[in-house]
């Protein structure tokens, strides 16, 4: 039975932490290949999976460490049809992988979870196309008939929500959390920025959050920033309306574009002291926001800075 799925702890204000580029860590510093960057061909053998175990069994000890929350995510960014053909897999497939990804999480939530440091299972949804280049629009309609799809077989597990993550248009944010909703399951939005801080189409991020939550009467549990550097966002943070609907950040490490990461063959990442000083930043513009992690480029180190930093 899911233990959070009509309560999230994570809506107070006790620190929660995230695992950080689980994709860049496990291809630049364990040397596996990751297809497609999908991360649930990690699942396929018991040594990756004791790879991505071990990986996940540090961060929850970090966020005991520090009595926070963590949000342990199932590394099921890709494992939707989009990708399939390119991965060899068919529909049935799918569905089993994105339930066979919250069985392997779950055991992990036993072993760390307490009532004083919970641990939420959030299963991750990723964009119909490429994140990082959209290459074609979808419409609201369309985005809520695709990921209903992967949502559904989420929702038949004991997962406590779903997360869309490096989300770039604001019709695709839409036409999730109506699937979610339909589906009595809690979700929420992480929008991807470009550099100049708008998305990739060029909206702002308030008019983004600002339209999903018209479509929707503000039915995400809330929204995040992720894959993008502090430094390309954090100066259009104000204290405002749409800004009080985000609760979280994972940051790039890596300054680089979107076009150059997707051309990088090094791991760019960053100074951990400076990237957890710029998410101390954001908190003292927002301080509501109590989610923290990475993406591209960082990882145990990272958070482990940023953890250190929120908790003086």
């Amino acid at each position: 039975m899911p233990r959070y799925r009509h309560a999230l702890p994570q809506l107070s204000d006790q620190l929660f932490l995230t695992d950080a580029g689980l994709e860049t860590d496990i291809i630049y510093n364990h040397g596996i290949e990751l297809p497609e960057f999908a991360a649930h061909t990690l699942l396929e053998n018991p040594g990756k999976q004791a790879v991505l175990a071990a990986y996940l069994t540090d961060y929850l000890a970090l966020a005991r460490q520090y009595s926070a929350g963590f949000i342990l995510d199932t590394p099921t960014w890709k494992a939707h049809p989009h990708w399939a053909a390119d991965l060899g897999l068919g529909v049935d497939q799918l569905r089993d992988i994105n339930q066979q990804a919250v069985a392997f999480i779950r055991p992990l939530r036993d072993q760390f979870s307490t009532p004083d440091t919970p641990v939420i299972l959030n299963g991750l949804i990723g964009p119909f196309g490429d994140a990082y280049a959209p290459e074609t629009r979808i419409s609201a309609s369309d985005a809520q008939a695709y990921h209903a799809q992967q949502v559904g077989w989420m929702a038949q597990t004991d997962i406590d929500m779903v997360t869309a993550m490096t989300i770039s248009q604001a019709d695709e944010a839409i036409g999730i959390v109506r699937a979610a909703i339909e589906l009595d399951m809690p979700v929420a939005v992480s929008f991807t920025v470009e550099t100049d801080g708008q998305l990739p189409d060029g909206q702002s991020l308030a008019d983004a959050i600002t339209q999903v939550d018209a479509a929707t009467d503000a039915a995400a549990v809330y929204f995040m920033i992720n894959c993008a550097h502090p430094e390309h966002f954090s100066s259009g943070l104000t204290d405002s309306r749409w800004a009080r609907r985000i609760r979280g950040v994972r940051c790039n490490a890596s300054r680089l574009s979107h076009a150059e990461l997707d051309v990088c063959e090094t791991l760019d990442c960053g100074d951990p002291a400076e990237f957890a000083q710029q998410n101390l930043q954001i908190h003292e513009t927002l301080p509501w926001l109590n989610i923290f992690g990475g993406c591209c480029g960082s990882d145990l180190r990272h958070v482990t800075e940023i953890a250190r930093a929120l908790s003086r």
